[in-house]
């Protein structure tokens, strides 16, 4: 029986392979980065996995445009015998999961690419955050890939089935699964959510058992565990690198290190889902501009006054919506800042320009 290449595995398709074509004239072979690292990437290719490092130019490109993340299709500069490589250019992204880095407002971080289904992973202990999981979930909707909220732990909780019902309601009708690893329970769900050929990717805090379904899933305890911290319920840095592997079934996950934070770009539309019960409420409003305080007919004040809309949720709300704001000013500022510059030096240009024609 033949052997389908390596790469067939791992998601490669028709639409890839026409894609590729100019990097295949270049004489560049193509390939996916399964394990995301600082100075060299692994990439899984046809002639097996091969440790990459970035051209000089693409790493010059990479400063501005951002990194090869784990999930990228690359083309590689590789010589068979040889285990090292080197990486030219990374194919254009169906889909991203992405988030403004902690240091940089104008930073983005991609935390996995071309990914069909991001599961969004928390436990159902003292560390479960409605706040939290819907930021995850604006940042995991705009990503393109289908959302997916994973409860594990269900074992320590005393009311699995009443958390799950009170976060559907804020998952923006998205699968809800409840997950005890421990026990088996709802393991048969999750795997029903990952088609062969699909790429899924775990995104959560530390602790709340990413690895451990990836084990899980795999059969066997290939990805280091650890327990969580007794004090808070929060969980220690376990994966420390991002890792791309096949599945029994024919799909594929990603495992990622835990965050805590996920700063939202350009997350408006992803935003919009996951309060689409407020930004409709904010519809019914008898004013279009309504700032929801005071103004009579304010239909967002009367959800907030009869309980059907929680403080808490709309205040998240506000903040998020106050965040994404505060962002494009920012990025609009950066732009006329960049234009600034630039005028500037044309201007330095002209003069000298003149100056030379001058001067005998």
């Amino acid at each position: 029986m033949k052997v389908p290449p390596l790469i067939d595995e791992y998601g490669w398709t028709d639409a890839l392979r026409q894609a590729f074509e100019p990097h295949a004239r270049a004489g560049h072979i193509p390939g996916r980065i399964v394990v995301q690292q600082r100075e060299a990437n692994l990439v899984a290719t046809d002639l097996g996995t091969l440790s990459a490092r970035l051209s000089g130019k693409l790493r010059h490109e990479a400063r501005a445009a951002g990194y090869p993340a784990a999930g990228d299709w690359v083309a590689l500069a590789a010589t068979a015998g040889d285990d090292k490589a080197t990486l030219h250019a990374v194919l254009p992204r169906r889909t991203a999961f992405i988030r403004r880095a902690a240091d940089s407002a104008q930073t983005v971080q991609v935390i996995a690419a071309n990914i069909d289904v991001v599961f969004v992973v928390t436990s159902m202990n003292a560390d479960l955050n409605p706040r939290r999981l819907e930021r995850f979930l604006a940042a995991a909707w705009q990503s393109g890939a289908k959302p997916v909220v994973v409860l594990t732990k269900a074992d320590l909780s005393e009311q699995p089935e009443a958390q799950a019902a009170e976060i559907a309601t804020l998952a923006a009708g998205c699968p809800v699964l409840v997950v005890s690893a421990r026990e088996g329970l709802g393991l048969d769900g999750l795997k029903a959510q990952i088609r062969p050929g699909e790429t899924c990717v775990l995104i959560g805090s530390s602790g709340v058992g990413k690895s451990t379904l990836v084990n899980t899933l795999l059969g066997e305890a290939r990805m280091a565990t650890q327990d969580i911290r007794a004090g808070d319920a929060r969980g220690r840095h376990t994966t420390s690198h991002r890792q791309l592997v096949l599945l029994p079934g024919g799909g594929l996950i990603l495992d990622t290190p835990g965050i805590r934070e996920v700063g939202l770009v350009d997350a408006e539309a992803g935003l919009g889902t996951v309060f689409d019960d407020i930004e409709q409420l904010a519809l019914a409003c008898r004013f279009t501009n309504c700032g929801h305080g005071n103004e009579p007919g304010c239909a967002v004040r009367g959800a907030l006054e009869s309980g059907v809309l929680t403080t808490e949720r709309f205040e998240h709300y506000r903040k998020l919506s106050s965040e994404m704001a505060a962002l494009g000013v920012s990025r609009d500022r950066m732009t006329q800042e960049v234009e600034r510059h630039r005028a500037a030096s044309l201007q330095r240009a002209y003069r000298a320009a003149k100056q030379d024609l001058r001067e005998p």
